[in-house]
């Protein structure tokens, strides 16, 4: 029962009510800051979101993860362009996710970790999103 009350994130009250924003808007929100990035070719989600790019449907969200315990937490697997030093690439989508979470919504995130699950060259067609 108390994971239903953590599913949502507490993004404050007012004399009207409460205003909750759902984890999958902090994946979008997430995604799209990945993306514009320098050197991030996509994100990646596994097999299950590949499958869903085979069918022909794009989602920003697919390969982020949030976690809303205690803190906010955010996981994000990423596609790099050949060529890019991976570090820098990680530490930038670190700051991009962050400060568009934070400015859209007033959360604080706790911690952003990218992992880089693939490196594509130029000239793949394939389109990541």
């Amino acid at each position: 029962m108390e994971r239903e009350q953590n599913q949502y994130s507490d993004a404050g009250s007012t004399q009207l009510g409460k205003v909750e924003i759902a984890p999958e808007v902090l994946q979008i929100i997430s995604g799209l800051a990945a993306l514009q990035v320098d050197g991030v070719a996509g994100t990646s989600g596994g097999v299950v979101s590949d499958l869903t790019q085979f069918l022909g449907r794009k989602t920003p969200k697919q390969g982020i993860k949030v976690d809303l315990d205690e803190e906010v937490r955010i996981h994000v697997s990423l596609i790099v362009h050949y060529g890019y030093h991976i570090p820098d690439v990680g530490r930038k989508v670190q700051e991009e996710i962050k400060n568009a979470v934070g400015s859209m919504t007033g959360l604080d995130v706790a911690d952003v970790t990218v992992r880089i699950s693939e490196v594509r060259l130029a000239g793949d067609d394939q389109d990541t999103t």
